[in-house]
């Protein structure tokens, strides 16, 4: 899928600044920004390194201002909105097109005759990120001048100078700047042209996409640098921000390394699928390059090449739900199971007390286990790992994590989880905390408590127990005492059904009764593997989904209807969270309706078809990505990350199971 845009798109501001394009490195580091070229976000910048990956983001370079002179006339190709609401320059009328060559941004820039092309990068396994300008037409030299905009800050902060000294010296082709003695030093280099050192701030950056967050919109960028370079027709000129002191400067080598893992990730994926299956579209083709950007670096002591997966870009670090929903579509599905052999085993070092991590902090505390179905989703990732793999020494090793975890279960562990030896349901819950993937909270406020019986816990409950069977007998280990917890659970678990409605409580034994609220976390009981419901009543469950709570692009957290249902995403925290598993439609939900269709009603190319306005989603927003959420109420805009690890991993599941 060629994802391309001409002076249509790029020469409006509203449509060029409401695209967003990302690049990876594979340690948590990224580079990003607007197809216009200004900055609406405080998580774009061209080089955000993960000093601590990988997590640490820092802002180091916010952003290069070009100026070009050809033929005695000067243009800005660059364009910024500051404070007062004025755009200067608006050097995204220059922008002629904008295209990913597969997830690298390119612009092409049309100054009278001259053509200047601009590509960003980064460098595997390094804070560095490449941008490099060619000048593909001309009739004459052409003058470029860059402006290097630093900072130094946590992603999710932002810069007030205040009289903010930092350090800028010359080096061998560039200069070094250190914020402050205790800073890591960020290099900008050029292969060829001048370099001088400067110090000058340049304040109220206008951050708009902030502003409708409810968040702090202005931010000052110090201007830290300026390089100047001539260009013949065909030259070209190399620009580096790293964090190392001598990066790679070979950018053909660099450039065609990243093209090579590119393709060999399609070649992956075109091996992993049925034989008989025909190509998949461009666009599914596409997903799998943006598969990978979510898959990076976590180094534990007894595994320095471990791996993990970021659960969102720009804000979310690695989630312990978030990680195990993913691992099966960004891994297995797109044919690279040693990765998820490497996530498995790093997070089975954190289980603690019978529970996964919920969340790795940013400043690498102790992780946060304040999840109860981020555990039992690790169930179901061994499963599926081990159905694409028959990796029996990886299951013996596993195996008695998963079983100290059912036992803790059992028994009762953290905020109340604990198995009720009345029912054989799992109940979790207390007051102020949420433990549910509907976990939204605002100071002391949990929007959506869940306390007591959720369905798609004990949904997962009771897959992750036949799952155990089934490992244990694969073991030569016992096995009957997982099934009789499991028989058990598949009996009571007709408590959710609500004859009335026709449908599942979402929660039973709640503080305050039974919640007949219509969500779509039931659609779980029929899209797991193992299902606790008769077929009526997984017909039921689709219908009802489908009917009421199905977009284009997911699933809304709540049914219309509801009194509660709140159908547009935005405002400060405390709106933005209230509305977050309220009527907020959710991308990854999609994946699980598109299974549960093709289970109750075994027609693929139907069930398929539910996927296919994500094709043109690729083309707003996240480009070339999936965002995480959308509004409820038509016409479902694109909010919240503009890249969600279980929304691309859950389309790509899908997808491949409606080819088998």
């Amino acid at each position: 899928m060629c994802i391309e845009f001409g002076r249509e798109i790029c020469g409006n501001l509203d449509t060029a600044e409401s695209r967003e394009w990302l690049v990876t490195n594979s340690i948590g580091g990224y580079a990003s920004g607007t197809v216009a070229g200004l900055l609406t976000r405080r998580y774009h910048g061209l080089l955000v390194a993960a000093l601590q990956p990988p997590l640490g983001r820092t802002l180091l370079l916010a952003k290069l201002d070009e100026t070009v002179l050809y033929d005695t006339r000067s243009y800005s190709v660059n364009t910024n909105r500051w404070a007062d609401g004025i755009v200067s320059p608006q050097g995204y009328r220059h922008i002629e097109s904008f295209s990913l060559e597969g997830t690298i941004p390119v612009w092409r820039f049309a100054v009278a005759d001259a053509l200047l092309e601009k590509r960003v990068w980064m460098q595997q396994g390094a804070n560095t990120t490449y941008v490099q300008y060619i000048l593909c037409r001309a009739t004459q030299p052409l003058k470029l001048t860059l402006k290097a905009m630093v900072n130094y800050r946590d992603y999710h902060g932002d810069t007030q100078s205040n009289g903010w000294q930092m350090s800028v010296e010359p080096v061998t082709q560039g200069i070094c700047v250190t914020a402050y003695p205790d800073a890591v030093p960020i290099y900008l280099l050029s292969d060829q042209g001048s370099a001088s050192p400067i110090h000058n701030w340049y304040y109220g950056f206008d951050l708009a996409v902030e502003r409708y967050r409810g968040l702090s919109d202005k931010e000052d960028h110090l201007h830290a640098a300026t390089f100047e370079v001539t260009l013949n027709p065909g030259e070209a000129l190399t620009f580096v921000a790293s964090t190392e002191k001598q990066p790679d400067f070979n950018a053909e080598a660099a450039l065609k390394h990243r093209q090579t893992l590119e393709q060999k990730l399609i070649g992956l994926w075109k091996s992993n699928r049925p034989v008989n299956a025909a190509d998949s579209p461009a666009w599914v083709n596409r997903l799998v390059l943006a598969a990978d950007q979510f898959i990076v670096d976590r180094s534990v002591p007894k595994d320095p090449y471990g791996k993990t997966i970021i659960a969102g870009y720009h804000w979310f670090s690695d989630w312990g739900r978030d990680t195990m929903i993913s691992l099966p579509g960004l891994t297995l599905a797109t044919g690279r199971p040693e990765v998820a052999r490497s996530i498995l085993r790093t997070f089975a070092r954190h289980v603690d007390r019978g529970m996964l991590p919920n969340r790795f902090p940013d400043a690498g505390e102790t992780p946060e286990y304040n999840t109860v179905d981020a555990t039992l989703w690790y169930f179901e990732a061994i499963r599926a790992y081990y159905n694409a793999t028959e990796d029996n020494d990886l299951l013996m090793e596993l195996f008695p994590v998963l079983a100290d975890i059912v036992n803790w279960h059992c028994r009762g562990t953290r905020y109340n989880i604990h198995l009720d030896s009345t029912d054989g349901l799992l109940y979790a819950g207390e007051m102020g905390v949420q433990l549910t993937w509907m976990d939204a909270k605002v100071g002391d406020w949990v929007v959506t408590p869940r306390i007591g019986k959720p369905v798609e816990v004990n949904a997962l409950w009771y897959n992750a127990l036949r799952t155990m069977a089934k490992f244990a007998r694969l073991l030569g280990k016992p096995h009957q005492e997982y099934e009789a917890i499991a028989d058990c659970a598949q009996v009571r678990f007709s408590r959710f059904w609500n004859q009335k409605t026709g449908y599942c409580y979402d929660v039973l034994d709640s503080p305050d009764g039974d919640d007949a609220s219509l969500r779509p976390n039931q659609i779980f009981a029929v899209s797991l593997p193992e299902s606790p419901l008769t077929p009526a009543q997984q017909r039921g469950v689709v219908g009802v989904c489908g009917q009421m709570l199905l977009t284009s692009h997911g699933l809304r957290s709540l049914a219309p209807n509801h009194s509660q249902y709140q159908g547009k995403y935005g405002g400060d925290r405390y709106h933005r969270d209230g509305a977050y598993h309220q009527g907020t439609v959710w991308g990854w939900l999609l994946g699980p309706f598109v299974l549960a269709h093709l289970r109750v009603y075994k027609n693929p190319q139907q069930a398929r078809q539910f996927l296919q306005p994500m094709a043109n989603h690729l083309t707003a927003h996240g480009l070339g990505s999936l965002s995480e959420i959308f509004d409820g109420d038509a016409p479902i805009t694109p909010r919240g990350c503009i890249a969600q690890a279980w929304t691309v991993a859950e389309v790509l599941r899908a997808w491949l199971a409606t080819e088998s």
